[in-house]
């Protein structure tokens, strides 16, 4: 997942006495998903070196990240393991219910609605959207939570109840732009975007793109230099035709 433009979460935090650099924001919720998977276990306390290990990140990185925060380790003890996931999860926003709405009813919001993680997480789908009049009023979701699917029109009533803070775009690219700016212009602030293309935003809304088709093609990339390694002879373009053949 990458930010579509810079985040303003350092300015933000500013406003409340210190900066966090986006890049410690991004780690934020590794070390929160494991903290929060050892409240859950039973375990206390956790060493820097091993809440790095679980995060995949190095215990220098981890320490530095965390004292944009406070001070919260004991030297020769370690972290309160419950103490620190409330932090960052205050930090993140988690101790509140964020309300999201998913525009786009298809197979992707389908996927997301149903998607049991979001209300653990402390997010609750308040509303699934779409423009085609076949889907509309189909009821999806898990069966503990079934929502159904409302018309565009529900938006902005939506956004201004108040039970809508975050917007996800799960629309085909040539839609995109448009359901985002209507997002926009009922008041969300936030949005997740998972159509392949870019968003254009005004300054003060913040835009999260989640494109699978290019994580894959990184992973790709990494796969040729791997495959020119064992065998410094292969040319990338026999690679390629071998890929497609």
């Amino acid at each position: 997942m990458s930010p579509v433009r810079p985040t303003r979460s350092a300015a933000a935090s500013a406003q409340h006495g210190r900066v966090i650099p986006d890049a410690t924001v991004a780690r934020l919720p590794l070390y929160h998903r494991a903290l929060s998977s050892w409240v859950d276990a039973g375990i206390s306390t956790a060493s820097s070196e091993e809440l790095a290990a679980a995060c995949g990140v190095s215990s220098a990185k981890l320490r530095k990240d965390l004292s944009h925060l406070g001070s919260y380790g004991t030297r020769g003890v370690g972290y309160d393991v419950r103490f620190l996931a409330y932090q960052i999860a205050r930090e993140l926003g988690l101790t509140q219910p964020w309300g999201v709405v998913i525009v786009g009813a298809g197979n992707l919001g389908q996927a997301l609605v149903a998607y049991r993680g979001f209300a653990s997480r402390g997010f609750e789908v308040v509303g699934l959207l779409d423009a085609h009049p076949d889907v509309i009023g189909q009821v999806l979701g898990s069966p503990e939570a079934p929502i159904a699917v409302g018309p565009m029109s529900a938006l902005e009533p939506l956004v201004a109840s108040g039970r809508a803070h975050i917007g996800v775009v799960a629309t085909p690219a040539e839609a995109a732009q448009d359901v985002c700016d209507r997002l926009v212009s009922a008041g969300i602030r936030s949005i997740l975007n998972f159509a392949p293309a870019v968003l254009t935003v005004p300054e003060a809304v913040e835009v999260r793109k989640v494109d699978l088709a290019v994580e894959l093609q990184i992973l790709a990339f990494h796969e040729q230099r791997r495959a020119e390694m064992q065998d410094p002879s292969m040319d990338p373009e026999s690679l390629g035709e071998a890929i497609y053949a």
